[in-house]
């Protein structure tokens, strides 16, 4: 469990490793066990279970974008207890096709790491459409 306290911290920790594409030190940032929850219904969507699953779906991300995934987190940290909520601004590249578009990231900490993370996404059939671009 984590108070209000360590939670921003932990917080503060993942936004200047996202702002930085710092990818090592958000990975270290996951807890063994981590269930991360990928909205839509597209390739990357669904529940991952522990922290190298998330880790192979985030570098597939990555691999059919060319690396042009980025998600910048836009606001401050918005915290209640071991939760925090983070508006993001995503965007990437792949194939002729672009997506830009805003988020709400919700981080659950336990101690030191990141528990569980959920991701919504403003466009969501957008988003859908681009990851399963042809």
């Amino acid at each position: 469990m984590s108070d209000s306290t360590s939670t921003l911290a932990v917080a503060r920790r993942y936004v200047d490793a996202m702002n930085a594409k710092d990818f090592a030190t958000v990975a270290s940032m996951f807890a063994d066990d981590i269930v991360w929850h990928q909205p839509g219904d597209n390739r990357f969507s669904g529940s991952r279970h522990g922290a190298a699953a998330v880790n192979d779906m985030l570098g597939g991300q990555m691999a059919i974008t060319n690396g042009t995934l980025d998600v910048q987190v836009t606001g401050a940290p918005m915290v209640n207890g071991a939760f925090v909520t983070l508006p993001v601004h995503f965007s990437a590249e792949r194939d002729g096709a672009e997506m830009t578009m805003d988020g709400v990231d919700v981080l659950r900490v336990d101690g030191d790491k990141i528990a569980e993370v959920w991701l919504f996404s403003a466009d969501q059939q957008g988003e859908d459409a681009f990851w399963d671009a042809s």
